[in-house]
C-alpha cells in the first residue's frame, strides 16, 4: 500500500503542471532553489565580448572595480557611503539610470540620491568583490580575479541579485517576495512568450497563476488588490532587474512611473538564456 502511494506521488511530482507552464513540480523546486545549477530548466550561456558589452549592469559593475583598482582604495563618507565625486562619475557614465534623476524630479548629489549606484555598491559587497576597512573601500583578492572573468562575473551577478539583495529595498510594495521568489520563471516565460511585445500584465498573471499565495503578501492594499500586486511585479521585475540586465526592451505610454509596458526580449537573451 505505501509503495503503490510513493509510486502515485512521485508521478504527480513528474507531471507536467498548466500553471506552471508545463514544468512539473521537481522541475519547478529546481527552478526556484537552484536556479541555473544542473536539473534546472533554466541555464545561463556563454557570450562574447561584445554581448558582454551590451549588459549594462555587469558593465557598471566592470566600471565600479576599475575605478577602485586604479586608486587602490577610496575613502568612503563619514556614514559609509561613496564620496560624491565618485556618485557622479559612476551615474553619468550612463550604464544604469534613473527616471527621477533624468526627468528632473530628483537631483544626484550623495550616493543614496540614486538607487542605481547604490545597487552597485551593494551587489559588490553581497559578492565579495568588495571590502571595508577602517573607513575605506578596496577590491578584495577574489574580486581582483573574477572581474578578468566575465561569464562567472555576470553569473555571481545574476544569483546575487536574484537570491541575495532584497528586491523590496527600493519600493513601497511591503516586505515581500512578489518578483524574487521565481525570477527564473519570469525567465522561463519570456523566453517562452517575449519574442513579440506583450503588455506587463500579461506575465504578471502568470506569475500570480503559479504562485498565487503571493498575493496575500501585499496587506492590506489601498486600491485594487491585484493590479498594485502586478505593479509591485512589474518594477521589481522589469525595470529593476530584467532592464539592467539587458534581457528586454521597454515601451511605455509616458516615461515617469508608467505602469502600462510593452516588453519584448532583445537578442542577447536568447544567446544568454538557456531554457
Amino acid at each position: 500500500m505505501e509503495e503503490n502511494i510513493e509510486k502515485h506521488i512521485n508521478k504527480i511530482n513528474h507531471m507536467a503542471t498548466a500553471d506552471f507552464e508545463g514544468l512539473s513540480p521537481i522541475e519547478m523546486d529546481n527552478l526556484l532553489y537552484n536556479t541555473f545549477e544542473k536539473g534546472s530548466p533554466v541555464q545561463l550561456r556563454k557570450l562574447n565580448d561584445e554581448d558582454y558589452a551590451s549588459i549594462p549592469i555587469l558593465n557598471q559593475i566592470l566600471y565600479f572595480a576599475d575605478i577602485i583598482q586604479k586608486a587602490g582604495e577610496i575613502k568612503l563618507t563619514a556614514k559609509g557611503y561613496l564620496p560624491t565625486k565618485m556618485v557622479a562619475d559612476l551615474y553619468y557614465k550612463g550604464f544604469l539610470k534613473d527616471v527621477m534623476i533624468e526627468t528632473g524630479i530628483n537631483k544626484l548629489y550623495k550616493e543614496t540620491d540614486s538607487n542605481v549606484v547604490n545597487l552597485i555598491r551593494l551587489l559588490a559587497e553581497l559578492m565579495s568583490l568588495t571590502k571595508k576597512r577602517n573607513g575605506k573601500l578596496s577590491l578584495t583578492k577574489s574580486g581582483e580575479k573574477l572581474i578578468e572573468d566575465k561569464e562567472k562575473l555576470l553569473k555571481l551577478i545574476f544569483k546575487t541579485f536574484g537570491e541575495r539583495f532584497k528586491w523590496a529595498y527600493y519600493d513601497g510594495y511591503g516586505d515581500n517576495f512578489i518578483g524574487q521568489l521565481g525570477y527564473g520563471f519570469t525567465l522561463l516565460l519570456l523566453s517562452k512568450y517575449g519574442h513579440k511585445k506583450r503588455i506587463n500584465f500579461f506575465y504578471a498573471a502568470k506569475y500570480f497563476k503559479a504562485f498565487p499565495l503571493l498575493l496575500s503578501n501585499m496587506g492590506d492594499y489601498r486600491y485594487n488588490l491585484i493590479r498594485d500586486a502586478e505593479n509591485c511585479y512589474s518594477i521589481r521585475s522589469f525595470d529593476r532587474f530584467l532592464y539592467y540586465f539587458g534581457l528586454i526592451e521597454m515601451d511605455k505610454d509616458s516615461p515617469i512611473l508608467a505602469r502600462r509596458i510593452y516588453i519584448k526580449k532583445t537578442k542577447v537573451f536568447d544567446k544568454l538564456i538557456k531554457c
